[in-house]
Formats: C-alpha cells, sequence, structure tokens
C-alpha cells in the first residue's frame, strides 16, 4: 500500500510516484499486475483522484506501466525482462586507443612549456602577447556597452560565416593596414589556427592527401593536419625561409608563415615567395598563408602577402591571439569566395558557429577604436623590449656564440646552436635558474635543429636584461 507522510517536504504526487517506481523496479509490483483503479486507490490512501490520476499519467509516460480503456493500467512486461544495474558491471564503454593524440597532446603541451614544473621568476614566451589594465578596462567597456546595444536577433542561430558586423570590420582592417581587399563572403570567422586547420583540412582535403609544412616550424599547424589523417611531408627551412624545392611534389597543401617564419623568425624572400606562388599555380595546390604576427615589425612597413599576389591559390590565415589576446579565440580565414563557402558548409555541420558575445565585444572593440590604439600601444611597447632584447643578446656576447635571427618582425626571436649542443640539459639550468626558454627542438617534426626561441612580449625591460645575463652565464 502507498503512504503519505504528512513531514516530507516533496509534494504527495511525488511521494506516490516515487513509491510506485520503487515496487515496480524491485518487483512487489510484478509485470503485468494490474493497478487499482485510481477512484479506489485514491479513496484508501485519502488523497483527492486527481493527485492519483497525476501518479498514474507519469508512470505511462516514463514507460512503467501501460493502460488500455477496458483492460485498465498494468505493469509494463519489460520491467522484468531489465536487470537491476546493480548486477550489472560498473565500468562504462572502453575507450577507444588513440595514440596519434596522447602524443600530439603531450607534444603540444611540452611545446607550450610545462608551467608546473618549478617557480619561474622569467618567462620567456613566445606564445603570449602583452596585455595590460587599459585594455582590460576598454574590452570590459565595449563588453557592456555591446550587450546593451545588441538586439534580441542576435541570440538566436548566427551565420555559420561567422557575425557579419565584425567581418566588416576585419575586411576594413585587412585592407587598410595589409592591402587584402576582400568581400565579407570571403571571410570566415574561426576560434584559432588549428579549428581553421581542421576546416581546411574537412572542406578542401581528402585522407591521405600530402600537405607539406615547415620544419621547425608551427608544431599546431602539423599536429591537426596529422590528426585528420594526412601525410605531412616536412620541408626545411633555412635563412631566406621555406626551401620551395624541397615540397613534396604531391603536395596538396603547403603550409607557411612567410612574414615571420614561426621558429626561426627569418622573413621568407622575394624569390622563394615568387618560386612558391608559381609552383602553386603550376601544380594547383592550396597555399596555407599564417599571418600571425606581422603587424609587428620593427623596420619598415609589414611585408606584402601571398594572398595580395595570389588570392586564387591562397588561404590567409589571421589572427587576434598575438594581436589581442589568446582567451578572445577569434581568427579569421580569408579566400577565394568558393573555398570559403566549402568551409562555412563544414563549419555550419560540425561547429555551428561561434560565440556571439566575444564576436559583438570584438566587433565593437574595432569599431569605436579601441583596438587600433591598443596595437598602437603595445606596438611601442614591443619596440622598447626588443631593442633591448636585442642589446642585451650582443652586450652579453651570445650573439657571438650562436647564431641570432628573426629580429625584424614579430614577438620572437632565435638564437640558434650546433646540432651537437645539448638543448635539453642548458634548458634544465636555465629553469633551476628561474629562467624558461623555449627549445628550438620541440618546433621540428624530423628537424635536428637546437636552440631557444626566446619570447620577449610578457616581459619587461628589466627582467629581460636580468634574464639574458643568467642565461648567458649558462650558456657555454
Amino acid at each position: 500500500m502507498l503512504q503519505i507522510n504528512r513531514e516530507d517536504e516533496r509534494p504527495i504526487w511525488q511521494q506516490l510516484l516515487d513509491q510506485a517506481i520503487h515496487n515496480i523496479t524491485t518487483g512487489n509490483w510484478p509485470p503485468g499486475e494490474l493497478l487499482l483503479p485510481t477512484r479506489e486507490l485514491a479513496q484508501l490512501i485519502g488523497v483527492s483522484r486527481s493527485t492519483i490520476q497525476i501518479v498514474y499519467e507519469e508512470l505511462f509516460s516514463r514507460g512503467y506501466t501501460i493502460t488500455s480503456r477496458r483492460g485498465g493500467t498494468r505493469v509494463s512486461e519489460w520491467i522484468g525482462e531489465a536487470r537491476p544495474l546493480e548486477e550489472v558491471s560498473s565500468h562504462g564503454p572502453l575507450l577507444p586507443e588513440l595514440p596519434m593524440l596522447n602524443a600530439a597532446v603531450d607534444h603540444l603541451h611540452s611545446w607550450l612549456g610545462d608551467k608546473t614544473e618549478r617557480t619561474t621568476e622569467i618567462d620567456f614566451s613566445p606564445h603570449e602577447p602583452y596585455l595590460d589594465e587599459q585594455f582590460q578596462k576598454n574590452w570590459r567597456q565595449s563588453f557592456l556597452r555591446a550587450s546593451a546595444e545588441t538586439e534580441l536577433d542576435a541570440w538566436a542561430y548566427g551565420d555559420a560565416y561567422g557575425f557579419l558586423p565584425l567581418r566588416e570590420q576585419i575586411q576594413r582592417y585587412l585592407s587598410l593596414e595589409r592591402g587584402v581587399h576582400v568581400s565579407v563572403e570571403q571571410i570566415l570567422l574561426t576560434s584559432g589556427a588549428q579549428h581553421s586547420l581542421d576546416l581546411i583540412a574537412q572542406a578542401l582535403l581528402r585522407q591521405d592527401d600530402t600537405v607539406s609544412v615547415e620544419d621547425p616550424g608551427f608544431p599546431a599547424a602539423w599536429m591537426a593536419l596529422k590528426y585528420q589523417r594526412m601525410q605531412v611531408a616536412p620541408v626545411p627551412v633555412d635563412e631566406h625561409g621555406l626551401c620551395v624545392d624541397r615540397i613534396a611534389p604531391e603536395s596538396r597543401l603547403v603550409y607557411v608563415t612567410p612574414s615571420h617564419q614561426c621558429a626561426v623568425g627569418v622573413i621568407m624572400s622575394e624569390p622563394r615567395r615568387q618560386q612558391l606562388l608559381h609552383m602553386a599555380a603550376e601544380q594547383r595546390f592550396w597555399i596555407v598563408e599564417d599571418d600571425y604576427d606581422s603587424e609587428f615589425r620593427y623596420r619598415g612597413d609589414p611585408l606584402p602577402t601571398l594572398f595580395s599576389q595570389r588570392p586564387q591559390n591562397t588561404l590567409y590565415m589571421m589572427s587576434f591571439s598575438k594581436m589581442i589576446a589568446p582567451g578572445i579565440r577569434i581568427s579569421a580565414v580569408v579566400g577565394p569566395a568558393n573555398a570559403i563557402r566549402q568551409l562555412a558548409r563544414v563549419h555550419a555541420l560540425t561547429y555551428r558557429q561561434l560565440p556571439i558575445m566575444e564576436q559583438l565585444t570584438l566587433a565593437h572593440f574595432i569599431e569605436h577604436g579601441h583596438f587600433m590604439r591598443h596595437m598602437r600601444r603595445v606596438r611601442n611597447v614591443y619596440r622598447r623590449r626588443h631593442e633591448v632584447m636585442t642589446k642585451a643578446i650582443i652586450a652579453t656576447g651570445l650573439s657571438e656564440r650562436y647564431k641570432l635571427s628573426g629580429v625584424e618582425t614579430g614577438l620572437h626571436m632565435l638564437l640558434e646552436a650546433e646540432e651537437a649542443f645539448d638543448e635539453e640539459a642548458v634548458t634544465r639550468l636555465a629553469s633551476e635558474k628561474g629562467i624558461r626558454v623555449y627549445p628550438l627542438s620541440k618546433y621540428g617534426l624530423e628537424s635536428k635543429r637546437k636552440g631557444w626561441v626566446l619570447g620577449f612580449a610578457k616581459v619587461d625591460e628589466a627582467a629581460i636584461e636580468e634574464g639574458i645575463r643568467r642565461l648567458a652565464e649558462i650558456l657555454p
């Protein structure tokens, strides 16, 4: 018999329902048993008939009972066939072994630098830009105003290409600052370089296609492409950039960072650029141009893009990770309209769209001048820190013992050693001295080159001088 506890805070119908389910699942009410009519059960318990009707309706809707006009309400037959969960193994499905994923993620963490090893006083991170309270104040202002001014329609499912006003702002920026003139239909917003490459692989390549990447280069790029089952072919890099004549002949895509090579920091020479553009036209492969930090140039204006010279073969990737902050997670892929349309279709299927609030805020941030003021401010900061880093490396004699490169552009430079050098030992000694440096070997696929990629964006001038001095004491 079902009972009511007047001290129980649960509604009466809930108490009765829980008891009924318990009786059914434990077998007290066996499969096929006929339950009392609602009117009769209500009189026995002392509640209204409507309360019992609610209980019966819930039992039926959850599949515990079946009902018919002549047969009344009975316990479902399947209840007897189900084994109690206590008798079933407590383990869930077996996870698949994913050695490629595990190896890639471990390498990625190693490349980014393990920030849990020990206390670090000076971190020469090449991955993070400079941020200050002024940025935070302006971003908060844009966030609040964009939230207040946005119409309700913006919160519905949006365009897979990305928020149109933000694409319009990016279109204007690219035209004025980078000489890239495109329509908004040629711009697709993504959440970072890896997201962009993932879409490119899914939309424009087939499994087992060959893709050529710089070696050493951007590890996250070739890891993302490998995980999409691409055949990744490493291409050496020298003082003139990507060695174009070493590109795998069967390549369907070539990933390159021409304005500031991701690891070595060199600028791709004009003859190499023309060689690559002609090869792409003749062999009809895609060039993916990652323009991740070319806005920060210390000698002259930013270099022209490959995209502006060969737009039908090139996919241009830009990111706000270095220009503003990695946490914003907004990037863009620019390319031929038909290719971007294909990427957008894959994006609509697999990701749908980016979160709207970040897009609204960034659009407001750019439109109201905060972005360009931020860029002017951080360019001045980077110029000072770049000069201090360069002078410190020269003053300590490190530039005489090791090859210094990548000083014209970007937020990092390279101190390169001989291949036989014990890079790992020096990296460990530096860590013991409170300095985190980033080994060149972590950027390599097959490359044996050694050295240290030194970022200066997040390190103030005094810390740069002290860090380089300590590093000079460690390096032979």
